[in-house]
């Protein structure tokens, strides 16, 4: 390969090439300091600053990334001539070869070209398939590759060699290389070749969905979610979020409303164990993170005591979430050193807090689940010596596009909440870090606040 150029485009393009295995000769007037160091005399060469005609021959690509356009233009009529490409950086009219943008993931490559139209939102688009393809499956490809010619002599039928092509890059094995035991991953794959049968058992990932936002889940759950077999999903997980889901993926929905019962935690175990020892990719998706009032301990140790293979993939709980998008610092130097995460679902688990320390000053709260319980929270709080004036915020729908943040005092607290028909799902932030939001928010409509004499009254009332 022939490299014009020694600036920061051509520094770029040589790491690629390098990348690719490429032997490169260079010509430029002086080297960027990185091209410097990576000139062996080997695989790159400097040449000079010029080139003679009889240096031409021999290069498979010419890539000019900076030169003058006497120099372009000899070099274009010169691989015209020779039938060598020339690639002539953010030039397309003077290009006879474009250079696409590459995600690599060795043996599998990826170009994604815009025919040198658009070549930063090629590399926008590169961005976004690195993120969603994990390095590790370069890794799987190339062990696949390596048993290419046992798997089509045991698998000769087609059909039945791309069902079991497709549980080694989705099931098992890719679970295994993802945990960084390869072994462990070709052992399963040839097992399964010898046994002619990889149904296996199947395998639960616990996965934490989020507040709401979709662009929150994490690539390992969106990993999960497009190769689960079954999800069994909370009612707090937004519905675009399902949308994830393979077409013929089986869903459950296990939300607990009232007045319906819902789905019981025996019910969910039960539901668990049936799938995953029928050989599923089962997905337990949970709002926010799954091991954050989720009960995801008691459905890991179920999983266990089972023998079911289980994982965990963590997700953004609705605590820190909720306050970025209010604009609330959980932490603020000055105003609070500690957070604490409290579920006030009902008055079983409230009546157990322990309200005293609770009451301390700097310090957050954050409570979950707590709509039905504001009143019993300001009670309880001010009685324990916590400031009336303490601020608080509410976040309803946090993260979502119909979010919505109340901010006033504590002692406030229950009727700023019925005069703006604050429901769940809704997080609850009491501390001096609250009042921030006025200030520091940013998502969202207008912060709703204040409770006149009226209000008060009529709230009352109602």
């Amino acid at each position: 390969m022939l490299v014009l150029g020694g600036n920061e485009v051509a520094l770029r393009k040589i790491r690629r090439l390098l990348a690719a295995g490429a032997v490169i000769d260079l010509v430029a007037d002086t080297l960027h300091p990185e091209i410097a160091e990576l000139d062996d005399g080997n695989r790159l060469r400097w040449l000079g600053a010029t080139i003679s005609n009889d240096q031409l021959p021999g290069h498979a690509l010419i890539v000019i990334a900076q030169a003058d356009a006497f120099t372009r233009d000899r070099m274009r009529a010169w691989g015209e001539r020779q039938g060598v490409p020339v690639n002539v950086v953010d030039r397309l009219a003077e290009s006879s070869a474009i250079v696409p943008a590459v995600v690599d993931r060795s043996p599998l490559m990826i170009a994604i070209g815009s025919g040198g139209q658009a070549p930063e939102l090629a590399r926008m688009i590169r961005s976004r398939i690195e993120r969603l393809l994990p390095p590790s499956i370069g890794r799987l490809a190339a062990m696949a590759g390596s048993l290419a010619g046992r798997i089509r002599h045991r698998i000769p039928d087609l059909a039945r060699r791309r069902r079991f092509l497709d549980w080694v890059f989705n099931g098992s094995p890719a679970d295994e290389i993802a945990a960084g035991r390869e072994q462990a991953s070709q052992k399963l794959i040839e097992q399964a070749l010898e046994r002619d049968d990889w149904s296996g058992p199947g395998r639960v990932s616990l996965v934490g969905a989020g507040p709401g936002e979709p662009e929150l889940l994490t690539l390992r759950a969106l990993s999960r979610l497009q190769a689960a077999d079954v999800i069994v999903h909370d009612g707090l997980v937004d519905a675009r979020i399902l949308d994830y889901a393979r077409r013929d993926a089986e869903l459950f929905d296990v939300a607990k409303r009232p007045g319906t019962g819902g789905v019981g935690q025996g019910g969910i175990h039960a539901i668990l164990l049936e799938h995953a020892r029928a050989g599923a990719r089962v997905v337990r998706l949970k709002g926010g993170d799954p091991m954050v009032f989720g009960r995801g301990g008691e459905e890991l140790a179920f999983l266990r005591a089972h023998g079911i293979d289980y994982e965990v993939v963590p997700g953004v709980t609705a605590a820190s979430a909720c306050a970025a998008y209010a604009g609330l610092p959980l932490t603020q130097r000055g105003m609070a050193q500690s957070v604490r995460l409290v579920t006030a679902h009902c008055a079983r688990s409230i009546d157990r807090l322990d309200w005293a320390a609770l009451a301390a000053d700097h310090q957050t709260l954050a409570f979950y689940m707590s709509v039905g319980q504001l009143e019993h929270i300001e009670t309880k709080l001010i009685k324990q010596g916590r400031s009336p004036q303490t601020p608080i915020a509410l976040v309803e729908n946090g993260t979502r596009p119909d979010q919505r943040v109340v901010v006033g005092k504590l002692q406030d607290l229950a009727t700023l909440a019925r005069c703006h028909g604050i429901s769940s799902p809704a997080m609850l932030f009491i501390g001096e870090v609250a009042v921030l939001a006025r200030e520091l928010g940013w998502y969202g409509d207008a912060l709703l606040s204040g409770v006149d004499h009226t209000d008060r009254a009529v709230a009352a009332a109602g």
